[in-house]
């Protein structure tokens, strides 16, 4: 009797450990989605929800089959974002796959799309948090001649998602100093930036 009350506690005590870490381990995993995921800004919370899934990478294949540059291949993209409307979204933001099944995002939504599809291509291309918007930039290997953002020294063109049929080099309509934050949209981190300049 005295054997088996012990081998009880024994495996009580198991169980509890058991149950403790995977306590622990649901925890780790929410806080590394919320770090992937969410990122505060001065007017609010930006959401990223980009994706690399085999839908997005299809879609992003058939956009650009018959391109033959950067240039093409992301008018293209950003076309076809562009033309699903733009209407507040406020409820939960949107995966890019239901941005094109409800056919309408904001700003947050349809960026994400943007970039999701961008990154199937290997086009180095950012977030920018501003005061209540978020838009895409990118840099080409080719120059279009048009204005652009410049990170440190590298040129970077605006993308803006909410503007339909917009082209690539959308002028900048913010001041540079209301430039929140400009993110890494994978690994959903703050690039750091010493310098960030607007002109040709």
């Amino acid at each position: 009797m005295h054997k088996n009350s012990n081998s009880s506690t024994i495996v009580s005590k198991i169980v509890l450990v058991g149950v403790a870490l995977y306590f622990i381990y649901v925890l780790t995993q929410d806080f590394s989605n919320i770090n992937r995921r969410y990122i505060g800004t001065d007017s609010g919370t930006y959401i990223n929800s980009t994706t690399s899934s085999p839908y997005i990478q299809e879609l992003s294949k058939k956009l650009t089959q018959n391109c033959k540059s950067q240039k093409e291949m992301t008018q293209n993209i950003l076309t076809y974002v562009t033309n699903i409307p733009y209407r507040i979204n406020h409820f939960q933001a949107h995966s890019p796959q239901q941005t094109i099944q409800k056919n309408f995002g904001d700003c947050d939504d349809k960026s994400n799309l943007l970039i999701s599809l961008l990154h199937e291509k290997n086009i180095e291309s950012y977030f920018v948090l501003v005061p209540h918007h978020i838009f895409v930039i990118v840099h080409l290997d080719e120059e279009l001649y048009k204005k652009g953002l410049y990170l440190d020294g590298k040129k970077f063109y605006i993308l803006e998602s909410t503007a339909e049929n917009s082209p690539i080099g959308f002028p900048l309509q913010y001041n540079i100093n209301q430039i929140e934050a400009i993110i890494e949209p994978f690994e959903n981190r703050k690039l750091d930036i010493n310098r960030v300049e607007w002109r040709l």
